[in-house]
């Protein structure tokens, strides 16, 4: 890390990484995405500083950043739990059950969708589509889809996780 306080902090390497593929776009705001993904893998999140430092590294105004860490559901302005349970809750998989799926998760983990639980090993979130309804109700755990779920298999798979 470089000890600039407008510096990316993060390692050398990602630097690297990041100023190799801004030199590949004619405008270098083309590898901003990229650098986000790089950015978040090493930090885990992308903190209001962190979106400053890249903004200042790429030559934009801080809410030109801001912007694509709210508006991406990928990123994160908060640090998150360890693993990430996603329940569907689009209409077919609300149709088969899933508000009941999601209501037992969030009892077992004591948090609603959106949050983490208290030891910080679970980020739970309700999701939309999927892309599996005819395995509803459907969720992600750690991006690994679970169909056909009821609240005793979702809790279960929580139960299973470290």
């Amino acid at each position: 890390m470089v000890s600039d306080t407008h510096a990316l902090p993060v390692r050398a390497e990602t630097v690297a990484a990041i100023d190799a593929e801004m030199a590949r776009y004619p405008e270098s705001r083309g590898a901003l995405l990229y650098a986000l993904r790089r950015v978040q893998d090493e930090l885990g999140h992308i903190s209001a500083d962190t979106a400053r430092a890249v903004a200042q590294h790429f030559g934009l105004r801080s809410i030109e950043v801001l912007e694509l860490v709210s508006f991406y559901d990928g990123f994160h302005d908060a640090p998150r739990g360890r693993h990430e349970v996603a329940v569907c809750t689009s209409l077919s998989c609300a149709l088969r059950g899933a508000a009941a799926v999601l209501a037992a998760v969030e009892t077992k983990l004591g948090v609603p969708a959106g949050a983490t639980s208290p030891d910080g090993r679970v980020h739970l979130l309700h999701a939309e589509c999927q892309g599996a309804c005819d395995g509803a109700p459907m969720m992600r755990v750690d991006g690994e889809p679970h169909a056909d779920v009821d609240a005793e298999r979702a809790c279960r798979l929580i139960d299973e996780l470290a």
